[in-house]
């Protein structure tokens, strides 16, 4: 772990050890007031908990980068007790808390690669790909006449998740959907 040497280095991305716990810097505005110490005002995200705080750095305060690593791992499984992963290198089964992914556990199918970040030997987040190709199993048939502008239907998806595409998408297509904004993102075939 690394002390940052001044303010200024404290930068939107970066990984820093706040109380203790990892945080993710969301937002840093260098802020300089008449007769007060410049202060950089910040927006922190825990990345074990998710919990979002907004914090003003001081000069002279210390603030350490934190020590992370990540690792590739490929989805295996999701039971009662987790979401199973396999270390792609050590072969090793790691399980994450459901609650991490949240529905976006709903976009894994067995054999997905994800980045698992780790602090302190332990995987604290994973970190999916930004686009996942998966398989229309479900798909209500468009109607023809149905083709005003930006008209949707809702199909159901290899993993069970159902989202809304395009009315042309029929079952059997593979599209493409965005991990961040789990929205559909175009049809590869």
């Amino acid at each position: 772990m690394s002390v940052l040497p001044s303010l200024n280095s404290i930068k939107v991305g970066l990984t820093i050890l706040f109380d203790g716990e990892p945080y993710q810097v969301l937002t840093a505005n260098f802020v300089r007031m008449q007769q007060r110490k410049p202060v950089m005002q910040t927006k922190l995200r825990n990345l074990i908990s998710g919990k979002v705080l907004e914090y003003s750095f001081k000069a002279g305060e210390k603030v350490e980068e934190a020590d992370l690593s990540k690792r590739k791992a490929d989805y295996l499984y999701a039971d009662t007790t987790g979401i199973h992963f396999m270390d792609t290198e050590s072969f090793e089964q790691i399980s994450i808390d459901s609650e991490v992914l949240g529905e976006k556990a709903q976009l894994l199918k067995e054999g997905t690669q994800a980045d698992l970040l780790y602090f302190n030997g332990n995987p604290i987040t994973v970190s999916l790909p930004p686009k996942i190709d998966l398989k229309v199993v479900s798909a209500p048939p468009s109607i023809k006449g149905d083709s005003a502008s930006n008209v949707t239907k809702g199909v159901t998806l290899e993993t069970g998740l159902i989202i809304n595409v395009p009315l042309f998408v029929k079952e059997g297509d593979v599209i493409r959907i965005n991990t961040d904004t789990m929205d559909y993102v175009e049809r590869i075939q």
